[in-house]
């Protein structure tokens, strides 16, 4: 059997290996081809591309990056036409992967969604693409479920991923004076995250900052933007110092939900281009961006986008969360995460689902 697997970002790369991990644990007779990351490379995916070179976000940056995309594009239709899979899980990167969904509908091959776009933020209307050319939608957030019941597709919750990999820590056990910064895993977001975590480093001098390097970057990236700064720097060890960390910097994304499993006070932090910032926020309607405070329905962590993202307003932000009775707070509420987004087993349990739906498509036939 043949499945081919596409993720673009570092969070899909995770998830999606442990995925794979899962499918071989139930058919160690499947071949994995497709695009991904190292962890995808690692647990067995025969790639493509990766994740390095075509990770991009924002509405100017995909523009500017559109040659990069459409031979990305022209390479996975070779790949398909070549491999001929049984089947195609697509992880996220919805610009992209709709794309490619249409695609493999026509030519008939089984589409399976793992980890849904946020099309309840923005872009409802490419819900009607997902009913039309995915053949099942597996959710990881629970109020997903009922979004696409009621949109007429099939859908499953499994469960986040992210709790089969995190263990749960006691925050009460860290006195390290440790400061982590996590600004995202693309270059643009980097670049314009990290000076800003980093210029607030002489308001905390009895703390060390720790920035965590993304396995999809070079380690000689980030150090133009510490140089002769006393910051370490930690690659590819974003759990490990998480597990050590009193407090966080974070860029918004899959980040901010790991930072809060593991019990750490953050401040959510985004900045994009102006231009790609004006056309988000006129699309995107939401009341929060960080997935701690949509998930709990309230503001749990602080979060301070584009223009608010300062060094004045960050430098007051992580002093309110070092406060003992705003940590105990903020950790309270983390509590309840672990309740809300269901058991441990979400990669199994969609590694399931998928083999369920190719057993039933191979009856019809």
């Amino acid at each position: 059997m043949n499945l081919y697997i596409l993720a673009g970002e570092d969070s899909g790369d995770l998830h999606g290996s442990n995925l794979v991990k899962a499918l071989l644990g139930k058919r160690p007779d499947i071949h994995f081809y497709g695009v991904g990351g190292d962890k995808m490379s690692d647990a067995g995916v025969a790639l493509s591309a990766h994740v390095r070179d075509i990770n991009f976000m924002g509405f100017w940056e995909i523009v500017r990056n559109l040659r990069t995309i459409r031979k990305l594009f022209k390479t996975v239709k070779s790949d398909i036409e070549r491999i001929k899979p049984d089947g195609v899980i697509l992880i996220d990167y919805p610009g992209f992967n709709l794309r490619l969904a249409k695609y493999l509908h026509q030519r008939g091959i089984p589409v399976y969604y793992y980890i849904s776009p946020q099309v309840w933020a923005w872009k409802k209307g490419r819900v009607k693409q997902i009913r039309q050319f995915v053949d099942r939608m597996m959710v990881i957030l629970p109020f997903e479920e009922s979004f696409y019941a009621n949109e007429g597709v099939e859908v499953d919750f499994v469960g986040h991923p992210l709790l089969d990999v995190i263990p749960k820590t006691n925050p009460a056990d860290r006195d390290q004076r440790i400061l982590a910064l996590l600004p995202g895993s693309r270059k643009q977001e980097i670049s314009r995250m990290l000076p800003v975590m980093l210029s607030v480093q002489d308001r905390f001098p009895e703390y060390q900052f720790v920035i965590a390097g993304a396995p999809s970057q070079q380690e000689s990236f980030y150090q133009q933007f510490i140089g002769d700064r006393n910051v370490e720097l930690w690659m590819n060890k974003t759990y490990e110092l998480l597990q050590h960390a009193d407090a966080a910097m974070v860029t918004s994304g899959t980040a901010t939900l790991e930072t809060a499993l593991f019990h750490v006070p953050e401040v959510v932090c985004y900045k994009g281009s102006r231009l790609s910032y004006e056309i988000g926020r006129r699309l995107v309607n939401i009341k929060f961006i960080s997935l701690v405070n949509l998930i709990l329905d309230k503001e749990v962590v602080k979060e301070l986008i584009q223009y608010d993202f300062n060094t004045e307003t960050l430098g007051e932000a992580v002093t309110e969360i070092l406060d003992p009775i705003k940590r105990s707070e903020i950790i309270a509420d983390y509590d309840l995460l672990w309740d809300t987004l269901g058991n441990e087993g979400a990669s199994a349990r969609a590694a399931q689902v998928i083999l369920d739906q190719m057993s039933q498509k191979a009856v019809v036939a």
